[in-house]
């Protein structure tokens, strides 16, 4: 894990962004290119992230139902979420890669989501891709320390962006999910 202190890098050479959408009412593949693609080289950015050249992260776009099963399958909750994130390579010396691994959004929730809490869906999207890279490099929100530590990057990341905190109004607590 790496933090925001150390000098900004930006993609690694050669980042590779393969998006797959699934199931869902998700914009045009171009779009979601685009989104997250200014997503990761600002999360790269401001947190310092590192990777080998060559790297590459999976995106795939789908559904609760879909999303559902994975979650079930993999973190033993039998419900959808809106962002799963696998990750896909042990780093060395703190910098990760080829294979930093997958992400996987779901449609409905996500755009529930948005909805409830009254913000722009792209707005939405980008907060989750964020928070689903800073889980690929081993980020976390089991505990109050680890969520301080990750929700402090994510609003950095998306002030960058332009986006506002998506954190104002809620507490810093640890994921009881």
């Amino acid at each position: 894990m790496t933090t925001s202190g150390q000098a900004a890098q930006g993609l690694p050479e050669d980042f590779q962004i393969d998006i797959s959408i699934e199931a869902g009412s998700w914009p045009e593949e171009a779009s979601l290119l685009a989104l997250c693609s200014k997503a990761f080289d600002t999360a790269f950015s401001v947190a310092g992230l590192e990777a080998v050249a060559g790297s590459e992260v999976s995106l795939v776009f789908t559904n609760d139902e879909a999303i559902r099963v994975l979650n079930h399958r993999w973190r033993d909750k039998d419900k959808a979420t809106n962002v799963l994130s696998f990750p896909g390579s042990d780093p060395d010396n703190e910098v990760y890669g080829p294979l930093l691994g997958d992400i996987v959004l779901a449609c409905e929730t996500v755009q529930r989501e948005a909805v409830d809490l009254g913000i722009e869906f792209s707005d939405h999207v980008t907060h989750l891709v964020v928070h689903g890279m800073l889980h690929l490099f081993d980020y976390d929100h089991q505990e109050d320390d680890e969520a301080e530590l990750m929700e402090s990057l994510e609003r950095l990341i998306l002030a960058d962006l332009g986006i506002a905190d998506p954190y104002a109004d809620k507490p810093l607590t640890a994921d009881d999910d």
